[in-house]
């Protein structure tokens, strides 16, 4: 029986999606929910899985071709993977027992890909994440040769590029990589844009042009934080499984702040003002697709440990291209920590259509003057980007003072003052 198989239904908020690339052709035999191919949405990569076992008879659509929900993406053969095996040509070896081998070392050489190539290290049954696959695909490289930086030793992005490029500098007589332009140091190289880059540019350039924005700046000592973390860094992890960080105290901080000031944590609707009274807070993450904004949902009901751990999920999740658009979806207040790259102050834009955005930076010991006495200090600059047409100077910079009094205290949360 001959099976469609479509574009699963997209979110209300999306209206396509690109086809990124096939990981199949006709005549390739599947097994039941194994990914066929890859569409990219602005937010996240979905996979499409094969509704049944069968063989391939023709794809409908080809790379990088723009798809809507429901529309027809290939024809599947239900069932017809051992005849498919059994009456291939000749030319495939001969005999029907040629064809099942070649299969067979088809089927391994795709699970050789997917697996490290055997390579032995930790990132062996692994599943590569869509950009990497796509990149080890077209190049048609082995894994097994490319050393993984990731957790537990997985296969990034920029492990694939870097071992590209070593294979492009090297000798005449090894290896060489398919021209991309000129040759010599003014070479060019154009590509069109990934949908979550379109997205993010769309977005950000909305931002500018809509709201009225400004940003206030402060800094906090975060002395009393980092005796905290050291003090408890070790039965935390032992109790909750995840590193206790700075990104716990600073949303913990935050909420408290905007109880205070709630405008802070409402959005602008046409000539209405929405109050949220929930606080879903978002926490970028950059990936290798571009910066992606998962959201803590009533992030006030969470514990220290809850937070770190859906932090830390997330940030994996997003590396991998497996976040859905529930996760990233809604959202009243935003933070970003551009600190970890080593960002020293920068001016964050609004995630619209939240009025406001904290922006978190590198931690770095200065001189500064404790009851009259120089003293050094971890200091870190805090930054918090607002919309002028709802929130007023006035209650931007007292919710930063807010947050700074928080973190340089935090017995302020245990004791709600």
């Amino acid at each position: 029986m001959t099976i469609e198989v479509r574009v699963p239904q997209l979110p209300e908020s999306v209206a396509d999606a690109t086809l990124v690339a096939w990981h199949k052709k006709p005549g390739d035999a599947v097994s039941r929910d194994e990914n066929l191919v890859d569409l990219e949405t602005d937010k996240v990569v979905l996979e499409v899985p094969a509704p049944a076992a069968g063989v391939i008879v023709e794809l409908k659509v080809k790379d990088g071709a723009t798809v809507t929900s429901g529309q027809l993406l290939a024809l599947l053969e239900e069932g017809a993977a051992g005849a498919a095996r059994d009456t291939m040509p000749a030319a495939a070896g001969g005999t029907a027992a040629a064809a099942k081998s070649d299969a067979g070392s088809k089927k391994s050489d795709a699970a050789e890909v997917k697996s490290g190539a055997g390579s032995g290290t930790a990132a062996a049954g692994d599943k590569l994440a869509p950009s990497v696959r796509r990149l080890v695909e077209e190049h048609k490289l082995d894994t097994g040769s490319i050393p993984g930086s990731g957790r537990d030793g997985r296969i990034t992005k920029g492990d694939v590029l870097t071992h590209l490029s070593s294979r492009d500098s090297a000798p005449e007589g090894g290896p060489q990589a398919p021209a991309t332009g000129s040759a010599g140091p003014r070479a060019e190289r154009r590509v069109p844009m990934t949908r979550l880059r379109a997205r993010i540019a769309e977005r950000l350039v909305q931002a500018q042009a809509t709201a009225a924005m400004l940003t206030t700046f402060n800094e906090v000592d975060l002395t009393v934080v980092n005796e905290l973390r050291a003090r408890h860094k070790e039965g935390f992890e032992k109790t909750h499984g995840a590193r206790l960080g700075f990104m716990s105290f600073f949303v913990k901080a935050c909420i408290e702040a905007l109880r205070r000031y709630p405008a802070v944590n409402a959005s602008v609707d046409g000539n209405d003002i929405i109050y949220h009274e929930y606080y879903d807070i978002g926490v970028a993450v950059s990936t290798d697709r571009g910066l992606v904004v998962p959201v803590l949902r009533d992030a006030d009901a969470m514990s220290f440990g809850g937070i770190e751990q859906s932090v830390v999920a997330y940030a994996n999740r997003a590396r991998e291209g497996s976040l859905t658009i529930e996760d990233l979806t809604g959202g009243t207040f935003t933070i970003t920590n551009g600190g970890v790259f080593g960002s020293l102050l920068s001016t964050p834009i609004l995630n619209m259509p939240q009025s406001a955005i904290l922006g978190m930076h590198k931690i770095q010991k200065r001189p500064v003057v404790v009851d009259d006495q120089v003293v050094v200090r971890p200091m870190m600059y805090l930054a918090l980007s607002y919309d002028h047409r709802l929130i007023d100077g006035r209650e931007a910079v007292q919710f930063l003072v807010a947050v700074k009094d928080t973190l340089e205290d935090p017995a302020r949360l245990l004791l709600q003052v």
